[in-house]
């Protein structure tokens, strides 16, 4: 079969695996064709091997990240264009580095490396400035959720081990098939895949099927204003926001409400930070918390911290002119009958919009990059605590994830080893409007729930709000586009598991892993 078809294939199946519309058992096989075009050409007498090799992977990963991730334009076509065609390049020379290093090497040390090296990469799209995460191959499974529930051992590093074992079991059967041509063989590797899919979703099935949430029950209230980013959220008042709050929030206010949550950079007008406490807004959220004492108001807000003291300035600091800087914070505030009101801000930015990677190489090259989203041009300032917000009768401890965060597992955890029992997510979707994107947020949010077995509660400005159990279940949700208020109840969690307490111990293995076979392909060249 002609390769540039078998790397079509790939990229078609991985595509068509992806969530929310997707199928993820064409996971277990979508690398299988990338991988016998790779094996083909290393074998043959073909010149530019290398060259052919990445254009063919490129095609794959063109295709899977173009029908996954294309409605990023709708926010702004040159980020979208950079993600889609950075991100695909970056994975083709992760097979590339496969193909120059099993040029030397036996075919199990080679894929040995291939999987490590893939984790390892993974990994570092977690953790580096150009972070990009989305394509992780542990998320393909978000909407099917009773086959991962061994997420709270693993985190989704789990998922993405599993894909990678079960295509290399099928890539070598095809191999050993090819070149023996038996019936009994292809039957062993047809069993053998069968068990190494099953057995996992098994697992999961009794874990589904057995756990049971215990706990105290926090009734929430999710606000969900539908209030369109681009031409409304930046152009009204905090005050009028504050108004429409009280409405939304008053349509299912009851004695037994807990929690109040309003989405990300709800109150959207920046306040200088120091004038905070005597303001209007301020003094207008406390009124409503001392009408229903026992509420807990939490609430996105955009801030501004002006300063002239130049041993203030950070890596993230912008500037207004000679001597005036200032810190620019999408944070999450709470408010409740203590009398202080508590802060988080944001820490996982969006690259382009909130965040200039490597501005110190860049900013000479290309200039002032960031992204105009409705007036959120300047970088954003973040703090190293993952802070989590208590009631005020002590028993409820809300993690105030902000929309982006929610997809970093072992970045969550930090909350719950912090304290939280139960998680929240603020976030505004509304940029991507009726596509994929507020759909995968929501399914991504999903994982985070089995990763950390807590309960969450959602509040999108435009998206899908949602109540979601600690098996991943959405157990109630408003539609996108539909401007109300959800009320629900979650069952808080103080036991943390594994993966809490571990993080991605899969990827830090992987790494070790990666360097180890790397210097054993290094040191000793001849092949096996």
């Amino acid at each position: 079969m002609n390769k540039f078809l078998l790397a079509l294939i790939s990229g078609l199946l991985l595509a068509l695996a992806w969530p929310t519309y997707g199928f993820p058992l064409l996971l277990f096989f979508a690398f299988v064709p990338l991988l016998l075009a790779e094996q083909q050409w290393r074998h043959s007498d073909s010149k530019r091997k290398g060259l052919k090799i990445f254009a063919a992977s490129y095609l794959t990963f063109f295709i899977w990240n173009l029908v996954t991730t294309s409605w990023l334009r709708h926010a702004d076509l040159f980020g979208a264009s950079f993600a889609v065609l950075v991100n695909s390049a970056l994975m083709a020379a992760l097979i590339l580095l496969y193909h120059y290093y099993s040029r030397r090497q036996s075919l199990n040390r080679s894929l040995l490396f291939l999987v490590a090296l893939w984790i390892s990469f993974e990994k570092m799209h977690l953790a580096w400035e150009f972070s990009w995460p989305w394509l992780n191959l542990g998320n393909g499974f978000s909407e099917y959720i009773s086959w991962i529930q061994w997420y709270e051992y693993t985190g989704t590093f789990g998922g993405t081990l599993w894909v990678w074992l079960v295509n290399v079991l099928v890539f070598k059967g095809v191999l050993a098939y090819r070149k023996a041509g038996s019936k009994t063989l292809l039957k062993s590797v047809l069993l053998k895949t069968a068990a190494f899919i099953i057995v996992p979703i098994a697992i999961s099935l009794v874990i589904y099927y057995n756990y049971e949430e215990e706990g105290e029950t926090v009734n929430i209230i999710a606000l969900q204003p539908n209030i369109d980013p681009y031409s409304e959220k930046y152009k009204v008042s905090n005050l009028k926001f504050a108004e429409l709050f009280k409405d939304l929030s008053d349509s299912k206010i009851s004695d037994s409400t807990d929690f109040v949550i309003a989405p990300e950079t709800y109150f959207a007008q920046s306040i200088r930070l120091p004038q905070f406490d005597k303001s209007l807004l301020k003094n207008k959220l406390q009124q409503y918390v001392s009408a229903h004492p026992q509420i807990n108001l939490l609430t996105g807000i955009s801030f501004i911290d002006d300063f002239h003291d130049p041993e203030r300035v950070g890596p993230q600091t912008n500037q207004y002119g000679a001597n005036t800087w200032y810190n620019d914070y999408n944070s999450a505030i709470f408010i409740n009958t203590s009398d202080s009101v508590a802060q988080y801000n944001k820490s996982k930015l969006v690259v382009g919009v909130e965040n200039f990677p490597y501005q110190s190489i860049l900013k000479p090259l290309i200039g002032d990059a960031m992204i105009d989203l409705g007036g959120t041009v300047s970088m954003k300032t973040t703090q190293d605590y993952r802070g989590v917000f208590t009631s005020s009768n002590g028993k409820f401890k809300a993690a105030p994830i902000i929309c982006y965060e929610s997809v970093y597992g072992e970045f969550v955890t930090g909350y719950v080893r912090n304290g939280a029992n139960f998680l929240t997510i603020i976030t505004n979707d509304a940029w991507w409007g009726e596509t994929q994107g507020h759909k995968q947020h929501l399914s991504l949010a999903r994982l985070r729930a089995i990763e950390t077995r807590r309960a969450i509660a959602r509040s999108a400005n435009t998206g899908i709000s949602a109540i979601i159990n600690a098996k991943g279940q959405i157990t109630k949700q408003l539609a996108y586009g539909q401007k109300g208020a959800l009320s629900g109840s979650l069952i808080v969690n103080e036991k943390e598991t594994f993966y809490v307490l571990a993080g991605d111990y899969i990827a830090r293995i992987a790494i070790f892993v990666m360097i180890f076979v790397l210097l054993i392909g290094f040191f000793r060249k001849e092949r096996v």
